[in-house]
């Protein structure tokens, strides 16, 4: 069975014609990573049916990725914890004239914006995208509020879906992940609210006032440091690889959520509020390079932590927040989003769900090449796609199933990479390109093979 044809094994469009033509729009699509969809299609009469496709009234996109949701949903089942990672991205189509953009950053910005919740293993495997949301901006009317839904919801909102997860998988401990942007008072509440059915794990924006006075931040940093956490930060953004050491505080403390509570009249009671119960950890680079500014990490979690293992487990697991950043690499670089041409953001949206699937999967191929180096080859890819992986190395296929690390290795060489001793594992991105040549020299055996049944 091919990967789409498993990924989209639940797949129920309403139409066995339309679930066909996902999946081979799918399939398409991930054999020529960033060509656009004319590009991708075989024919002028699939690139016809792939643009109806899209723009059909009865495909929505979330309809499309209800298959993958399901698929994600069976492999984190086998998962003691998973890491529901959450961030957005803009998607810049300034000078296009598609129907439905709105602003983005910059007012004379068109585009729209991505928030996905992107699931990882603590040993960062990727699992799949449990939900996402997609929209654009509404224009400003002079000085006037940006009218629209208030976007700070994309958080709270995303943490109820990942609760209501949560409770259909009772065996495996779901953690919220996300960046500044989401330490909102109202997600903690309902978190509380719901009885913490999943964790969260958010970076502090805030030094908030604590009820018996004082701040947050300076009342942890008072703690007596408890240990320290080496680690390799990536390069990137400007920034190079290099070792971090932190030091690390944490306090189990109260704030207040907000809300006065009420007399049994009904009537409010002052200005008591109510509280909830947070761990706060900060995490402070100690004798960072000259000229390099300190990696300071102030965390907030629902979670009980004590020990120097649980700090170091939290931390480890804020980092892996780092895959999220190369999932919309993958997605924008790789397979190259923001050129797509379309009349409206619906025919966008649908497009975008097929490329945010096939994203997770360049991200896991690369992945489970490193994690687990002995897996079969022919558990990630099809038997054409590994022999000619040796073929195009000029290598004899063997006669056994490789391992999959040894066919991710020769699909990277294809992309650009090198291999010596000192290069590590692929990346993505040699991964991706390596994977066109791929689906070229398949593509071209296969039709050959077709040649000679007629003959």
């Amino acid at each position: 069975m091919d990967w789409a044809e498993e990924e989209f094994e639940t797949l129920d469009l309403g139409d066995p014609r339309l679930n066909r033509r996902a999946v081979l729009l799918a399939e398409r699509l991930s054999q020529k990573p960033g060509a656009s969809i004319p590009g991708a299609c075989a024919s002028w009469s699939e690139t016809v049916a792939a643009y109806r496709f899209l723009g059909n009234a009865e495909v929505s996109w979330d309809s499309v990725m209800a298959a993958h949701w399901d698929a994600s949903q069976k492999r984190m089942a086998q998962h003691s914890v998973v890491l529901c990672i959450q961030d957005t991205t803009e998607l810049d189509y300034n000078g296009q004239q598609m129907q439905g953009l709105g602003p983005l950053s910059y007012e004379a910005q068109r585009g729209m914006y991505l928030h996905p919740t992107y699931v990882v293993t603590p040993e960062r495997e990727p699992l799949g995208i449990i939900n996402a949301w997609m929209w654009a901006r509404e224009f400003k009317d002079g000085d006037a509020p940006r009218g629209g839904l208030l976007e700070s919801r994309r958080w709270v909102e995303r943490y109820e879906i990942v609760a209501e997860q949560a409770l259909k998988l009772p065996g495996t401990r779901h953690v919220f992940v996300g960046d500044r942007e989401s330490d909102l008072l109202a997600l903690m509440v309902k978190a509380q609210e719901l009885a913490h059915a999943a964790d969260y794990l958010v970076r502090c924006q805030h030094n908030r006032a604590l009820p018996q006075g004082g701040k947050l931040w300076e009342e942890v940093m008072q703690s007596e440091c408890i240990g320290q956490v080496v680690f390799q930060m990536p390069g990137g953004r400007g920034r190079k690889a290099r070792t971090v050491r932190q030091e690390i505080r944490m306090q189990r403390l109260s704030l207040s959520d907000g809300k006065k509570k009420e007399k049994d009249d009904g009537k409010e009671k002052g200005k008591e509020k109510g509280q909830i119960e947070v761990t706060c950890l900060v995490a402070s680079e100690i004798n960072a390079p000259a000229g390099t500014k300190p990696v300071v990490w102030r965390l907030l979690t629902n979670r009980a932590a004590t020990t120097l293992q649980e700090a170091c487990e939290l931390i480890d697991w804020y980092r892996a927040r780092w895959e999220i950043e190369m999932f919309f690499s993958v997605l924008k670089v790789g397979l190259q989003v923001e050129n797509l041409q379309l009349s409206d953001t619906k025919k966008l949206q649908t497009a975008q769900a097929l490329y945010m699937i096939i994203a997770w999967r360049i991200n896991r191929l690369m992945r489970l090449g490193r994690t687990l180096p002995d897996l079969p080859a022919d558990v990630l890819f099809e038997a054409d796609e590994w022999r000619a992986a040796f073929i195009l190395n000029k290598k004899p296929p063997p006669t056994a199933v490789p391992t999959a690390s040894a066919g991710i290795r020769l699909i990277a060489r294809l992309g650009g990479f090198l291999g010596r001793k000192g290069d590590g594992e692929p990346g993505a991105k040699t991964l991706w390109l390596g994977m066109r040549d791929i689906a070229v020299f398949v593509q071209g055996t296969r039709y050959a093979r077709e040649l000679e049944s007629e003959g």
